[in-house]
């Protein structure tokens, strides 16, 4: 027998720390090659790390909330020898990223109950120190613990907090209404003179998305152009691939459909699927489209992407567009999938918004914001009707994209738009 150390690996995407949520094994346990041990939460993703090793777990370095360095001991395994420790090298039992744990499903990792007594699975609860009951003398609160750092910050003491989660969970809002003198009944109230100011700690999603955004304004020169679209018919082609076979059990909306537009008008204007190269002194035009879709999360602003966009069929692109948003906003995006986009889209108009200027994300060339579909009066064959229309917002790097590339480009995606039925006709 001997003891292999495994380290916290490299992210890859630049961090040098990641928070240690919770352990999906304890010190006695075997394991499995690829079985996940632990969740780790980085600042744009929470992430499930295999074990790269076979074995009985021997040690386990850190408790949940701490900051584990990269290169630290994280877990300690007896194997059967070096050789067999070395095998993961070589073996390929199940395709997994550097780094990151195997698609989650189920009988990706087994329940155990953890130290606490607590079952301790997959799922969102994992990261969360539960009791039987709240209020009982001795019991920890129910919280994640991003929540208890920001608890402790702000001098809160969690166990006379009510949580207004699931099952009593205590939420960030929670706490941050405990340490302005709120309760969680209480409604929203305009600020005064008098009133209290809140502080909210810039770290996380928050702090990545801010240095993003102040990086891409201050170095891209923007350039924003609108257009007012009939998407009557785009409407309409959601509405009746719904009731196909092929479609019925799929989301279908029509965001499929502006991602299939964008992905098909892009192959014809390759300048805004491309990057300034300022070191090569090169404009680089992209040789797979790399699709961006902006989400809103409860842990802030993500832009998880799809890869080679160009190669997928609708029905694939509807499958592929559910999945990445519904990951996001579980909070499971893998740092390899919210890097290396080539064009973003933005729908604001969920929020009831016509249009915007949308800021860039980093080294892409352009990035297309989606109003909300309205019926307006709109000429149509020569007479006035009320059709669906959408406002398109389109931002691109004036250093990469002409005004006329950039407006021929829109131009391209919105007569997609009012007449989709050629266009998409392979679907």
């Amino acid at each position: 027998m001997s003891v292999r150390d495994f380290k916290l690996p490299d992210l890859g995407e630049g961090l040098t720390e990641s928070e240690l949520v919770g352990w999906r094994v304890a010190v006695g346990d075997p394991i499995e090659l690829n079985q996940v041990i632990a969740e780790v939460e980085t600042a744009k993703a929470l992430v499930e790390l295999p074990s790269p090793f076979a074995g009985v777990v021997a040690r386990l370095y850190g408790e949940p909330g701490e900051t584990i360095q990269v290169g630290a001991p994280l877990m300690s395994v007896e194997v059967e020898s070096v050789e067999e420790a070395a095998e993961p090298a070589r073996a390929e039992r199940t395709p997994v990223l550097v780094g990151y744990g195997p698609t989650v499903g189920d009988g990706s990792a087994p329940k155990r109950k953890a130290r606490g007594g607590v079952a301790d699975g997959a799922g969102a609860d994992s990261a969360v120190v539960s009791t039987r009951s709240t209020g009982s003398a001795g019991e920890t609160p129910r919280s994640t613990p991003p929540v208890r750092k920001l608890a402790a910050s702000l001098g809160v003491d969690l166990a006379s907090v009510v949580g207004s989660g699931s099952d009593g969970l205590i939420t960030r809002g929670d706490v941050e209404r405990a340490a302005s003198g709120a309760t969680v009944s209480e409604p929203a109230r305009p600020s005064t003179s008098s009133g209290t100011d809140r502080r909210t700690p810039i770290s996380g999603v928050r702090k990545l998305t801010a240095e993003a955004m102040v990086a891409s304004a201050f170095t891209a020169p923007h350039v924003t152009v609108f257009l007012d679209v009939d998407v009557t018919r785009s409407v309409r082609l959601v509405e009746r691939l719904r009731e196909t076979p092929e479609f019925s059990e799929r989301r279908l909306n029509l965001l499929v459909i502006v991602a299939r537009a964008v992905t098909l008008a892009l192959g014809n204007h390759p300048s805004l699927n491309a990057r300034w190269d300022a070191a090569a002194h090169e404009i680089v035009e992209l040789g797979s489209i790399t699709l961006g879709i902006a989400a809103a999360t409860p842990r802030g602003l993500m832009v998880p992407n799809l890869k080679r966009t160009e190669q997928l069929r609708l029905p694939e692109l509807a499958d592929a567009l559910a999945g990445l948003v519904a990951t996001a906003r579980a909070g499971r995006t893998s740092p390899a999938d919210l890097t290396g986009g080539s064009f973003t889209i933005s729908n604001v108009g969920v929020f009831g918004v016509d249009a915007g200027t949308p800021i860039l994300n980093p080294g892409e060339a352009g990035i297309l914001a989606l109003g909300a579909v309205r019926k307006r009066p709109w000429e149509h064959r020569g007479k006035v009707k009320l059709r669906d229309v959408m406002t398109l917002s389109l931002s691109f790097d004036h250093r990469v994209v002409d005004g006329e590339q950039g407006s021929r480009f829109l131009a391209e995606v919105g007569a997609i738009l009012e007449e989709p039925g050629t266009a998409l006709a392979r679907i």
